[in-house]
């Protein structure tokens, strides 16, 4: 009997309220139908059992993390949210979320997920690879022809294109895509996709072409006109004369050389450049390579009669950078130290850990080393400073040229330095010297 009054009563509650009430009629050998209340006394009796045992299953798929039945998802939302259920639905928001981040990260190209106030959620690890430092992408946000293209992708709910010239903290151009998107992060919604290019290094080479054709031209053009005229010269009327063929011949070579350290020089700072929105990643000791190049100068010093005074400072920590470049540096700055500082006078060169100074002037620092050379030359005058690292500019292009400077040596220091995310100072008193400070970040590299 209590078999069949339990299938009978799921059969009824399945079908209706009101047959619920009929069965039990049946079984009760009660031949006359049941009243009003007493059906749907019956009826609701039914309902809540099998709502019971309902409830029961689909707290047990819940606890196991079963995958719910369509029939179990209704009801559970008829019956609102339970404790397991909330769970349920909060992994499966976390599951979405995590597939939007993971599509986010596996994509080739620096990504920005925007949330609907224009903030920062993500940035993909190409993104942050682009960028080198978190401190660089709220400039980026605030530049007005992104803002403005927001604006417009806002508006318009379509994508837009704009190109980007960034000058902090060094010079980079960048192409823009914006997309209006919807998508579920971990704890907000992303509303807006910025798909970046960087096109540095095309811009790059645009631009060097076009310099190197007009710089070129014009620094090779006298010592090209000087060979020619000599060479024409030895042809004819000095083709017997010995004396003046070794004459020639010595200014000859003079001016071949010439030619060669400016291409020399052009094409180091032309492979420089191409290089210089990619930070280094490597971790090196800054006052092995002074003590290095130092040692390598003590003849020129001496050739001279000039004296070399080296200090570096004890328990350096490294600094992020590329060797050789580095060295470059270092040489470029001996090399003018050498050249234009006083006859039997004294260059110094040093390295030092400097501490960090606060502020946000010229004078503010992080943790880093300074590498520093002074000579006691004849010094430079103040309105020439600023332009010292300009492509082929010389304070005496006479005397420039009569110790063998190409106009490029700051010009690559310049370049070097801000590969590595540093910065050059040039301080100079006339008849007293000069002193260039480079000032490199800590870092321990990859």
């Amino acid at each position: 009997m209590k078999l069949r009054l339990q299938a009978a009563l799921a059969v009824a509650v399945a079908v209706s309220p009101l047959a619920a009430g009929v069965a039990w009629n049946w079984l009760a050998g009660n031949p006359r139908p049941l009243s009003g209340p007493a059906a749907l006394g019956l009826a609701l009796l039914g309902t809540a059992l099998v709502a019971g045992l309902w409830s029961r299953d689909l707290r047990r798929l819940l606890a196991n993390d079963a995958p719910m039945l369509p029939a179990h998802a209704e009801l559970a939302a008829r019956m609102g949210r339970t404790e397991a259920q909330a769970d349920m639905a909060q992994r499966l928001a976390d599951s979405r979320a995590g597939t939007a981040v993971q599509m986010l990260e596996a994509l080739p190209e620096p990504v920005l997920a925007l949330d609907a106030s224009r903030g920062l959620l993500r940035a993909n690890v190409a993104a942050r690879g682009l960028f080198g430092s978190a401190a660089e992408l709220p400039a980026l946000l605030r530049n007005p022809a992104l803002l403005e293209r927001l604006d417009r992708a806002e508006a318009e709910r379509a994508p837009q294109q704009v190109e980007l010239a960034l000058s902090v903290p060094i010079e980079r151009l960048l192409s823009a895509w914006i997309v209006p998107v919807d998508l579920e992060e971990r704890t907000a919604r992303i509303r807006t996709l910025v798909v970046l290019r960087d096109r540095t290094r095309e811009a790059t080479l645009e631009r060097m072409r076009a310099d190197f054709v007009a710089n070129a031209s014009h620094e090779l053009r006298t010592p090209l006109s000087s060979l020619i005229g000599f060479i024409e010269t030895l042809r004819g009327p000095a083709e017997g004369d010995v004396s003046a063929q070794r004459r020639f011949l010595a200014i000859m070579h003079e001016q071949a050389e010439r030619m060669r350290r400016l291409l020399d020089d052009l094409l180091s700072l032309s492979q420089i450049e191409m290089a210089e929105h990619a930070p280094p990643t490597r971790s090196i000791d800054a006052g092995r390579v002074v003590r290095r190049v130092a040692d390598e100068f003590e003849p020129r010093v001496a050739a001279r009669n000039q004296r070399l005074e080296v200090t570096i400072g004890e328990a350096l920590p490294p600094v992020t950078g590329d060797e050789d470049q580095l060295a470059q540096v270092v040489m470029n700055l001996l090399d003018n130290a050498v050249k234009y500082g006083r006859e039997a006078g004294v260059i110094r060169v040093s390295a030092q850990r400097v501490l960090p100074v606060t502020g946000t002037g010229k004078g503010a620092r992080r943790p880093g080393i300074a590498i520093v050379v002074e000579d006691d030359g004849v010094g430079i005058l103040p309105e020439h400073l600023p332009r010292l690292t300009e492509r082929f500019y010389r304070v005496d292009a006479g005397r420039s040229r009569a110790v063998g400077g190409t106009g490029l040596g700051l010009a690559i220091v310049k370049h070097i330095v801000n590969r590595h995310r540093g910065r050059l100072d040039i301080e100079s008193q006339p008849g007293k010297g000069s002193v260039f400070t480079v000032w490199l970040p800590e870092g321990s590299g990859q």
